[in-house]
């Protein structure tokens, strides 16, 4: 039996937020439980968007590397950085229930997009939320905000931008829920795949880990994320790439959302499909985001997609 697990984290607040969740969750089941706190290459990066230097995958790899060496036995992360194809040995044991996965906005002087002046200035580092605010906003400007949430809630307090756009999950995790003025609906703004949702990473060989962690998935946030990431990686998805993919249960069924822009221009129309289905296995939901990624093949995605 395990006598003592090791979750390898990232350090931020948020980071070690989740961490601290799912350690008191695996000691509800008499689990001894600690942390180890990391700095990876994604946090240390400040300077350029995360598209020109390598992706999310950057906040993942320091932390597989200590799963690898047997220094911790579990990592958690933001469903939304992690990779659509994860290295050889390793899995998603486990996805929690998801928090509110919408996009939000804030802001000091502007309740709303809408109420923004012409020209005005929106921080945010995110290729999906770039093309989705100039399809909304054409008039914008989108300037870079990298960091943590703490951090870029400082840059918007010193006043160098007249808002930003954050994901509600962080804000609401942190107690930050007050600074939200708005959350975009989808017909605003489509989330990424997997926001809002935590997923536990292990190494696929050990049997005893993955099963304890299988029975702590929340199973309709599993079909849902699963669907969303198939259409990242039926697009080629290890490259970076402005596509927005949310599920969500509607009577039963499962409805995907998905949209994609084009990452050397920004402002060109977005290509956008819905698609519907019941859902009942992971295979079905796999099918769905499938389903959508040809949907987008069909209005025009390859003249869209970065060359890999």
């Amino acid at each position: 039996m395990m006598n003592k697990l090791m979750i390898a984290t990232r350090e931020s607040r948020l980071a070690l937020w989740q961490a601290e969740y799912v350690k008191a969750l695996l000691q509800e089941q008499g689990l001894v439980v600690e942390l180890h706190g990391m700095t990876t290459r994604g946090d240390q990066i400040l300077d350029r968007t995360l598209s020109k230097v390598g992706g999310k995958g950057l906040f993942v790899k320091e932390l597989e590397m200590a799963l690898a060496e047997g220094r911790a036995q579990l990592a958690v992360h933001s469903l939304k950085d992690v990779p659509m194809e994860l290295p050889e040995g390793f899995e998603l044991a486990a996805i929690l229930e998801r928090e509110d996965p919408r996009d939000a906005w804030v802001s000091h002087q502007y309740e709303s997009l809408e109420a923004l002046p012409q020209g005005a200035c929106v921080g945010t580092s995110s290729l999906r939320r770039v093309v989705q605010l100039k399809a909304l906003r054409p008039d914008l400007r989108i300037e870079p905000l990298r960091g943590n949430l703490d951090t870029r809630l400082r840059k918007l307090d010193e006043g160098g931008y007249d808002g930003i756009v954050l994901a509600a999950a962080g804000l609401m995790r942190l107690d930050l829920a007050s600074r939200i003025r708005g959350r975009f609906g989808l017909e605003q703004m489509i989330p990424c795949a997997g926001q809002g949702a935590l997923g536990i990473e292990v190494r696929s060989d050990d049997a005893e880990l993955v099963a304890l962690l299988n029975a702590m998935t929340h199973e309709p946030t599993w079909l849902a994320t699963q669907a969303e990431r198939a259409v990242s990686r039926a697009l080629g998805g290890s490259c970076s790439m402005p596509l927005a993919a949310h599920a969500q249960w509607v009577d039963g069924d499962l409805v995907l959302d998905a949209a994609l822009g084009d990452g050397e221009n920004a402002g060109r129309a977005l290509l956008r499909t819905r698609v519907r289905a019941a859902v009942r296995s992971t295979a079905q939901a796999l099918a769905l985001g499938e389903q959508a990624a040809a949907a987008l093949h069909e209005r025009g995605a390859a003249g869209y997609l970065p060359a890999c």
